[in-house]
């Protein structure tokens, strides 16, 4: 495992070694290898190691996800989609690939379709995270902000330091009119780490001069 290493380079290593005692043909050797190159940045490295845990086995939902996320990493929102889509083909209720798949209708400013697939990925894994924030940014992109409101208040209440749904919320709130509470979300996302654009700062400062 790769928890007993100290040195990122020794289990790359370790890893090569194996792949290449087992001529190549263990998928997981692959899919861990690329895993490793990821945490180093070595993206084309990673994108080949994927590739080759999918030609050993081809089924492989986590290493299409892998691909969809390197394809993302370089502005490929198509390749992003496909991956994914084949993911979600190949595993069944699969939350990360509908997730993914509604990450980039989000890009794409299609609300509608991301809803679509974050409904599965909710009703798969009720509780994570990337899923409920996007459907907040969802609603919000379709200018339901009591939606995102809610969806925002139930993000919060499960993860109280989420820094980006305290900001969120500054901004359903804002939409709403509601200033003053739209700022003490804005400073609670700003104490929690999240860098508030200094035009929403300004323009609540004015909201509330």
């Amino acid at each position: 495992m790769k928890d007993k290493y100290d040195d990122i380079d020794e289990y790359i290593r370790d890893l090569q070694d194996a792949i290449q005692k087992s001529n190549g043909e263990c998928a997981a050797h692959h899919y861990n290898l690329g895993l490793a190159l990821l945490s180093k940045r070595d993206f084309m490295g990673a994108e080949t190691s994927f590739r080759d845990a999918l030609r050993e086995s081809p089924h492989m939902a986590e290493a299409m996800v892998q691909l969809g996320g390197i394809c993302l990493q370089r502005g490929d929102l198509d390749g992003c989609l496909n991956y994914n889509t084949e993911a979600a083909a190949c595993r069944p209720k699969f939350a990360v690939a509908e997730s993914n798949i509604a990450f980039v209708h989000l890009q794409r400013r299609d609300p509608d379709k991301a809803l679509n697939h974050l409904s599965k990925a909710l009703k798969w894994d009720p509780k994570f995270v990337q899923a409920r924030n996007d459907e907040v940014i969802a609603y919000f992109m379709k200018g339901d902000y009591a939606k995102c409101e809610e969806c925002c208040r139930a993000l919060l209440a499960d993860e109280p330091s989420f820094a980006p749904a305290w900001q969120n919320l500054a901004l359903a709130l804002f939409e709403q009119e509601r200033y003053q509470e739209a700022k003490e979300a804005m400073d609670k996302a700003a104490s929690l780490g999240f860098s508030v654009p200094e035009g929403f700062q300004q323009e609540m400062a004015a909201k509330l001069a």
